[in-house]
């Protein structure tokens, strides 16, 4: 990421703490003109790096309390099955993560269910779609942090 200013830094951590704060109020902030700001978020918005604004939505208001984390393994690792289990995968609302990982494990999901039998129901689907080999599930029994906010002064090691 080349050209990352100390305001787009500025920009991003407080678009990440609350998308809907107001173009004149991040600039007033930051002390650049609005001009500048929305010029910035442009860019940041056109190099990708600033992908969506979105709203978090409290997962147990909603009635899907069970966080669970699907560990798969398999043997199969060609390009049409991987593709399929892609496939698969991205049409199961209920999976809201999905990752290829290195290491004992091949895969792991995030499912976000209302109840053992909803993720059950999950599980049919997703097995009728697929042919998974070893697929080992573990139910998170309390959230201790939960953030999508990134370190990006870490990442980009700017000055604070």
């Amino acid at each position: 990421m080349e050209n990352i200013t100390i305001n787009d830094v500025r920009i991003l951590e407080i678009l990440q703490h609350d998308a809907t704060r107001s173009l004149e109020s991040i600039a007033e902030e930051i002390g650049v003109s609005l001009n500048t700001c929305w010029r910035r978020v442009r860019k940041l918005e056109d190099d990708g790096i600033l992908e969506r604004r979105v709203a978090l939505v409290d997962n147990e208001k909603i009635g899907l309390p069970l966080t669970v984390f699907v560990s798969v393994c398999t043997d199969d690792h060609s390009k049409t099955w991987s593709d399929k289990f892609t496939t698969a995968v991205a049409n199961i609302p209920e999976i809201v993560e999905f990752y290829r990982l290195a290491g004992d494990v091949d895969y792991i999901l995030k499912m976000m269910v209302g109840s053992v039998s909803e993720y059950d129901r999950v599980y049919q689907t997703l097995i009728a779609r697929v042919s998974l080999s070893n697929v080992s599930a573990s139910f998170a029994m309390e959230k201790l942090k939960f953030t999508t906010e990134l370190p990006i002064r870490q990442a980009l090691k700017a000055p604070k």
